[in-house]
């Protein structure tokens, strides 16, 4: 069954990006048509057709590598100053490797435009009608990723804050260094070094009711107690299912941070136990939402900053130089693992199980939105950039009474365009590859 829960995960993860991906391309695909453009193509992924159909002017389809989608949008490109669509014209300037590169994508834009199409082309569009066009892919993802944030904060809500019962969660079995408390006891520690809790009984579930006479209403009162009492012998009560039971227990000095933001040792009493954390959870509407997703709008911005320093670490982690930064960037495999770790993990239940999906898939539909509108080719955000500077070029030509400077002329950016493409297939592949080989995985 787990096996088969973890493949339901991968599975609907996969079919909930790729539907993402979609709808993404229909959010460009709709304005462009409202706005009298001519859309040839919509596909999900890339490489050979799985499947197609044309409806009307449009081809609707499926490509094998699922990695994206696109549509077709006729007249993307200008043909260039005084060409006016001439093809023979667009390939007279041809020197040197970029202009070349230009010419040839010039080329190709006009090769399948007819007189019929002039009108309709791309580049003739208002400087609005093109920012909404373009804009609307990358809005879709943002707004599948609102509802679906919506339905988790109406519903279960966000963590706070915790709070932190007199209720032991679990008793340490053995005394490790401050720096080691992560990793298993030996048997040598356990029957030479169990912790004084270990040594006294005490037992997940307890609740402390008194420490050396003193009535306990607190986690802090517990925590100060223990400290305090050095390395003597405590009383202490415990309701344990209904019952009050009275231990002894004999503290010993431990070296133990004591400031939750510091990693400053203080030597003080040690006893072995840790706390019930209870979650406190908030809900809210749809402002409550939005304030949430400008959090995460935020620490988005902040993660693509750093995102080509991020996947060289995968780089290195995959060759072993060092580990994988379970924070760190995944691609959409690393997601589909982490879709079906969270279905398959048996000590979750099924509604946190739902939880996490959504959450997740909301979460990279947030990341792909807001990664779309970077001001750089052949990014959505590129194409955006393009149209306000057009904007601008012209509002300034009429304020000056200067002649109308014409359409921006992205191809002149293609250059930058192939350098981008260039480096987020290198970003692709290496995080794929890190997904396949030094996976990230839901719990250490």
């Amino acid at each position: 069954m787990t096996a088969l829960y973890y493949t339901l995960g991968v599975v609907i993860f996969a079919v909930a990006i790729m539907a993402s991906i979609g709808l993404h391309e229909f959010g460009h695909l709709i304005p462009a048509k409202k706005f009298g453009g001519k859309v040839t193509q919509w596909f999900v992924g890339f490489g050979p057709t799985l499947w197609s159909k044309k409806i009307g002017e449009t081809e609707y389809g499926v490509k094998a590598i699922p990695l994206g989608g696109y549509v077709k949008i006729v007249g993307m490109l200008p043909p260039g100053h005084g060409a006016d669509g001439d093809e023979s014209r667009i390939r007279q300037s041809n020197t040197g490797m970029f202009t070349q590169l230009i010419s040839d994508a010039r080329a190709a834009e006009w090769e399948h435009i007819g007189p019929e199409d002039r009108d309709r082309l791309f580049y003739k569009r208002k400087w609005w009608q093109k920012v909404v066009v373009m804009a609307g892919g990358p809005m879709v993802n943002i707004a599948i990723a609102f509802f679906l944030f919506w339905g988790v904060f109406a519903t279960v809500g966000v963590l706070v804050d915790a709070k932190t019962e007199t209720v032991v969660a679990e008793v340490v079995p053995c005394i490790v260094p401050a720096d080691e408390d992560d990793r298993a006891c030996t048997a040598e520690e356990l029957r030479d070094h169990p912790t004084p809790a270990a040594a006294a009984g005490l037992q997940p579930g307890d609740r402390f009711v008194s420490f050396n006479g003193e009535q306990i209403t607190s986690w802090e009162q517990v925590q100060a107690a223990i400290r305090a009492n050095d390395n003597g012998t405590a009383t202490i009560v415990v309701d344990r299912d209904g019952s009050r039971l009275t231990l002894e227990a004999t503290t010993q000095v431990q070296p133990r941070p004591i400031d939750g933001d510091s990693e400053e040792l203080t030597p003080v009493g040690f006893l072995g136990v840790l706390p019930v954390q209870t979650p406190i959870y908030e809900t809210g509407g749809p402002i409550f939402t939005a304030q949430q997703m400008g959090t995460m709008t935020v620490d988005v911005v902040k993660s693509l900053a750093e995102l080509p320093v991020k996947v060289y670490g995968v780089a290195r982690a995959i060759v072993g130089l060092e580990e994988r930064d379970r924070e760190g960037p995944v691609s959409v495999v690393g997601g589909g693992r982490l879709a079906g770790e969270v279905a398959a993990h048996e000590e979750i239940v099924l509604g946190d199980k739902v939880t996490s999906l959504v959450m997740l898939i909301a979460g990279f539909n947030l990341f792909i939105g807001l990664f779309n509108f970077l001001p750089l080719l052949p990014l959505d955000g590129g194409h955006i950039a393009g149209a306000l500077y057009e904007a601008v070029r012209r509002g300034w030509a009429r304020l000056r009474g200067h002649p109308d400077p014409g359409y921006a002329d992205v191809a002149k950016l293609l250059p930058v365009a192939y350098v981008m493409g260039l480096a987020m297939l290198v970003m692709g592949v290496v995080l794929i590859i890190g997904d396949l080989v030094v996976p990230v995985h839901l719990t250490s």
